[in-house]
């Protein structure tokens, strides 16, 4: 049985990395997310993943925390099959920030089947 874990290496903290992310990265948009990647070249594993929400339409952080818990575990649900696949293609790796653009918190199942499409695009991204 397969851990579904989501690990402090798998998060994008570097500021230098993350900076170089949105300056020079690629994006792509999908109803609730706004996704921005970059291949990295020498990657300290294969997708380091960043997720935000704007402080802006949600005010209160516990809207917030809730909207990011809801990203991270649909993320985390279904890396598995995305990093499996990339590992099979090229030795490169992939940040990625997740931006919540929403007005307002949608439903978890809407998040699980959004987060799928972002994936898969990803993985299209990726291998090209």
């Amino acid at each position: 049985m397969r851990k579904h874990t989501f690990s402090k290496e798998e998060r994008l903290c570097s500021k230098r990395l993350i900076d170089n992310l949105f300056r020079n990265g690629s994006s792509f948009f999908i109803y609730p997310y706004r996704v921005t990647y970059l291949h990295v070249e020498e990657p300290a594993t294969k997708v380091q993943v960043l997720f935000s929400v704007p402080k802006r339409r949600f005010r209160l952080s516990v809207q917030r925390n809730r909207i990011k818990r809801r990203m991270r575990e649909a993320y985390r649900l279904q890396k598995y099959e995305f990093i499996q696949q990339m590992t099979q293609t090229s030795g490169s790796g992939l940040a990625v920030a997740v931006q919540y653009v929403g007005n307002a918190d949608c439903d978890y199942h809407v998040m699980h089947e959004r987060m799928a499409e972002v994936l898969k695009k990803l993985l299209e991204a990726y291998n090209t």
